[in-house]
């Protein structure tokens, strides 16, 4: 289907522990349209950080293909990795993965560092990112000045720069109170809202429930997946 922006079929994934052999993920098939707001649910073990791993392009599977916005990534190099990582994916961690030395605007523009965009174009999309997130005023903070609330609107704003296929977001409210969270998933809703395709790693079913569309993982397959019924 030409609106598919994820589309795998047959991943597994298998690591070697000495003399054992773990299957992290075993056949796995997993189609994602332009737009959708999926939340992968598993409990630990389940393979969902296996998972995300590879729709992130963070690592490769061991069987299987996968098509990123139409491009066959499943035995890319490193290198070819990184460089669609930079272009097609958004990433949002849980630890938020700032770097403390550097300013809100810095830690923003950076993925356009690599990408190659100029000093003056890097800063018109990170100050128009950081003022789409709530931080217009925050640009010259550095994180340890920043509330966790605020490091993870920086993150989500330097997961947008670069206007992804995916943004994807792993336990994005892991380090948060209650009220935070409930901030950080309203603006995760406000970016799916505005036609970008969210993808939610967690195991926490409140979380979950903000999404469309629920995936459950147990023994690396797929349980379950189907709208959220609410």
């Amino acid at each position: 289907m030409a609106n598919l922006v994820i589309d795998i079929k047959g991943i597994g994934k298998a690591y070697r522990i000495g003399e054992v052999t773990v299957n992290a993920l075993k056949e796995v098939d997993l189609q994602i349209e332009r737009g959708e707001y999926v939340a992968l649910m598993g409990p630990s073990g389940s393979g969902k950080s296996t998972l995300m791993n590879i729709l992130g392009c963070l690592d490769t599977p061991s069987k299987g293909k996968y098509w990123l916005n139409g491009t066959d990534v499943s035995h890319m190099s490193d290198n070819e990795l990184a460089e669609i990582r930079n272009k097609e994916i958004g990433f949002i961690f849980q630890t938020f993965n700032l770097l403390a030395r550097n300013t809100s605007l810095d830690n923003v523009a950076l993925p356009l560092v690599y990408a190659g965009i100029s000093k003056k174009d890097r800063i018109i999309r990170a100050e128009k990112a950081l003022t789409s997130v709530g931080l217009g005023d925050r640009m010259d903070h550095k994180p340890n000045e920043l509330s966790g609330g605020q490091r993870q609107r920086v993150a989500i704003a330097r997961a947008l720069v670069n206007t992804p296929s995916i943004i994807l977001a792993d336990e994005p409210t892991g380090n948060l109170d209650t009220k935070t969270s409930h901030e950080i998933m309203e603006l995760l809703e406000e970016i799916h809202n505005a036609g970008n395709t969210v993808i939610i790693v967690t195991h926490e079913e409140d979380i979950a429930k903000r999404a469309k569309r629920i995936v459950r993982l147990r023994d690396g397959e797929v349980e379950s997946d189907g709208p959220n019924l609410g």
